[in-house]
């Protein structure tokens, strides 16, 4: 699958108010993410390298102690590990392209549990 188009793709709710679709290959995954205005991503880290792109909209972020508002145009990148928080600011939904290195399986395991597929689909 060598071309996708991030429309297309069926979303799956991360947490509340925070719907996410995927594409992944063997050492990277593209995470296409939709925040609702207030969503608040927790307080969290992980072991993956996480980098990304702000698409649409304004996110307060923070990663580790550096707290910002990330607006479109903005790139960011998390080291494995590292603690990292974010809340949608205004009105606007906020479009984010996450990018994680190696893929998250978590992610495939539910991003997987919702997708439907055809009986020739493979999974691997």
């Amino acid at each position: 699958m060598p071309f996708v188009n991030a429309s297309e793709l069926p979303s799956f709710e991360l947490f509340p108010k925070a719907l996410s679709a995927i594409v992944h290959g063997d050492q990277l995954m593209l995470s296409f993410l939709e925040l609702a205005p207030g969503c608040e991503i927790p307080e969290h880290s992980h072991p993956h390298e996480q980098a990304g792109l702000i698409l649409s909209g304004s996110l307060r972020f923070r990663i580790g102690d550096e707290e910002r508002v990330a607006v479109p145009g903005d790139a960011f990148i998390i080291p494995g590990n590292v603690v990292h928080w974010g809340i949608v600011e205004g009105e606007e939904v906020a479009k984010v392209l996450d990018i994680f290195s190696p893929p998250r399986e978590d992610y495939i395991e539910r991003y997987n549990q919702y997708t439907k597929t055809n009986p020739d689909t493979q999974w691997t």
